[in-house]
C-alpha cells in the first residue's frame, strides 16, 4: 500500500438484505474520511438491495462471493479476493459466522481480523440458537480483534472476562441524529402522502420480517388496540421471509384495511414523524438501532424487555415482558400521553452522533495499521 493511500477494510456483510447491520455499517461508510479509510464489501451472490452505484461513487467496491454454506467454494474464493486485495484489515459483522470468513482471511495473512458481535440470542428461536451455540465457542479462534455494538452484545460473544479486560471496543450503532430531528411540517406531509387523517392514531414498526422480530405478537397487539380505537392503523417497514405468513395472518384476522405494508423504504426518517407509538416487541437484539433514531424523533416506544435497556435514552421508552398479556401493551399503546419535543442533545451525549462516533473508527483502524506496520518492520 502506497504511503498516502487509505487503508482499504475489507467488509464482509454476509447476505445483504437492507437490514440493520447494513445499515449501520453505511452509515459509518457515508461519513467516514475516505483518503483515510476506505471501505470493500463482500456479500453473498444472493444478496438483494444492494446500493452499488452508492459504494461505488464513494470509491468502495461490491465484491460478491459464494454463501459461507457452501464451505469450501466459499473459502476457495475469499481466501483467493483477500490475498488478490491485498488488505490488511478484515472486519466481519456476521455474528457467530464470523467463523468462516476470518479462517479464510488468515488463511490469507491478513494481519488484522475484526469479529463484531451485532447481536445475541433467545431460546425461541431454538434452532437457530442451537448454530449458535455450536458456533459461539470458536468466536475467538481466528479473530485478532472484538468489537461489538453494546456491552451486551460482547460479553455475549467473547465472554465476560474478554471484556472485562477491555479487549472489546464498542462501536456504537451511530445516526445522523439531525435528519431523525421531530419535524411537525414533514409529519402533515407524510400524513397527507400516506392518506393518513391528522388524527388516526399510527402505530409503526422498522424491521426485517423474521423471527427475531416478533411479528405475529405484534399483530396480535395491534389487532385489540384496534377494536379499541378503531381510528388506528399500523405501518409496517421492512421486508423479508416472513412477509406473506403475516399477511395471511392480517387478512385472517380482518385488518387488512388499518395495516400497511410499506416494504423497503428510503424514507425512514420521514415516516418517523408521522408515527405516534413505535412498537418494538423483539425476542432478542444486540442493540435495536431504530429505537435510537426513534427516540431521536420525539416518538414514545414501547419494547419488549428482550432489548437491551442502554437503548434508553429518554423517558419516551417503556420495556414490557414478552410474557405479559397482550391488555398490558395494548394499555400502555392506549393510556401514555408524550409530548414529542426536541431529543438531539441526549442522542448525541450517549454517543450515537455519527459525526463523533466515525472519528473514534478511522483512529481505531489506524492504530491497526501503525501497529502492524511495526511489527512488520520489526
Amino acid at each position: 500500500m502506497e504511503q498516502n493511500e487509505p487503508i482499504r477494510v475489507a467488509q464482509i456483510i454476509g447476505k445483504w438484505v437492507g437490514g440493520g447491520v447494513e445499515a449501520v455499517v453505511m452509515n459509518y461508510y457515508r461519513h467516514i474520511d475516505h483518503s483515510k479509510i476506505q471501505f470493500d464489501f463482500f456479500c453473498d451472490d444472493d444478496s438483494t438491495n444492494i446500493p452499488y452505484e452508492e459504494i461505488e461513487a464513494l470509491g468502495g467496491k461490491v465484491i460478491l462471493i459464494p454463501p459461507y454454506q457452501n464451505v469450501f467454494k466459499y473459502q476457495k474464493k475469499l481466501i483467493g479476493l483477500l490475498r488478490e486485495g491485498k488488505y490488511r484489515v478484515v472486519h466481519s459483522h456476521i455474528n457467530t459466522l464470523s467463523v468462516f470468513p476470518l479462517r479464510a482471511a488468515k488463511k490469507a495473512g491478513i494481519p488484522v481480523r475484526i469479529a463484531h458481535s451485532h447481536s445475541t440470542s433467545n431460546s425461541k428461536e431454538w434452532k437457530k440458537n442451537l448454530i449458535k451455540s455450536i458456533l459461539k465457542p470458536l468466536a475467538k479462534i481466528y479473530s485478532t480483534d472484538y468489537f461489538a455494538c453494546t456491552e451486551h452484545a460482547g460479553r455475549w460473544l467473547f465472554g465476560n472476562k474478554t471484556f472485562e479486560q477491555g479487549k472489546v471496543f464498542i462501536m456504537n450503532n451511530a445516526i445522523e441524529i439531525e435528519k431523525f430531528k421531530y419535524n411537525e411540517i414533514v409529519r402533515e406531509q407524510k400524513r397527507r402522502e400516506l392518506g393518513i387523517d391528522k388524527n388516526t392514531l399510527v402505530i409503526g414498526h422498522i424491521g426485517r420480517f423474521v423471527e427475531q422480530k416478533n411479528h405475529d405478537f405484534l399483530i396480535d397487539i395491534f389487532d385489540e388496540v384496534h377494536k379499541k380505537e378503531s381510528n388506528s392503523i399500523l405501518l409496517l417497514v421492512g421486508q423479508g421471509p416472513l412477509m406473506e405468513n403475516i399477511k395471511q395472518k392480517v387478512e385472517k384476522l380482518g385488518i387488512t384495511e388499518a395495516v400497511k405494508f410499506l416494504g423497503q423504504r428510503i424514507d425512514v426518517n420521514d415516516l418517523y414523524q408521522v408515527f405516534d407509538v413505535f412498537l418494538f416487541p423483539s425476542l432478542y437484539e444486540g442493540l435495536g438501532m431504530v429505537l435510537i433514531e426513534a427516540q431521536a424523533s420525539g416518538l414514545f416506544c414501547l419494547a419488549s424487555n428482550e432489548v437491551p435497556k442502554i437503548t434508553k435514552i429518554t423517558e419516551n421508552i417503556e420495556f414490557i415482558g414478552l410474557n405479559e398479556s397482550i391488555d398490558v401493551w395494548k394499555e400502555y399503546i392506549l393510556n401514555k400521553q408524550f409530548i414529542r419535543k426536541d431529543y438531539i442533545e441526549d442522542i448525541k451525549n450517549h454517543g450515537y452522533d455519527i459525526n463523533i462516533e466515525t472519528i473514534k473508527l478511522i483512529d481505531k483502524y489506524t492504530s491497526f495499521n501503525v501497529i502492524k506496520k511495526g511489527k512488520d518492520n520489526g
